[in-house]
């Protein structure tokens, strides 16, 4: 019955190894879902909100426009 015995050094190596190729995975993985998901949903722009408030039947005014531009970065 043979004993598989692994070097401690070389387990150390594997594991740092193996932590950074997660890293770099997970890293790629993260951006393209984040660029695949901002072309799905873009952020809203000032342009968005006129169209809205269009919908609604009314016409904002820009104090209006940067005020909830201003609450939609607050957020």
């Amino acid at each position: 019955m043979p004993v598989f015995e692994i070097n401690l050094l070389v387990f150390i190596f594997a594991l740092i190894g193996v932590a950074l190729v997660g890293g770099v995975a997970g890293f790629f993985l993260a951006r393209f879902l984040l660029k695949r998901e901002m072309q799905k949903n873009p952020p809203i722009n000032e342009k968005m909100i006129r169209v809205m408030f269009a919908q609604m039947g009314r016409t904002p005014s820009e104090k209006q426009i940067r005020e909830i531009m201003r609450n939609m970065n607050k957020q």
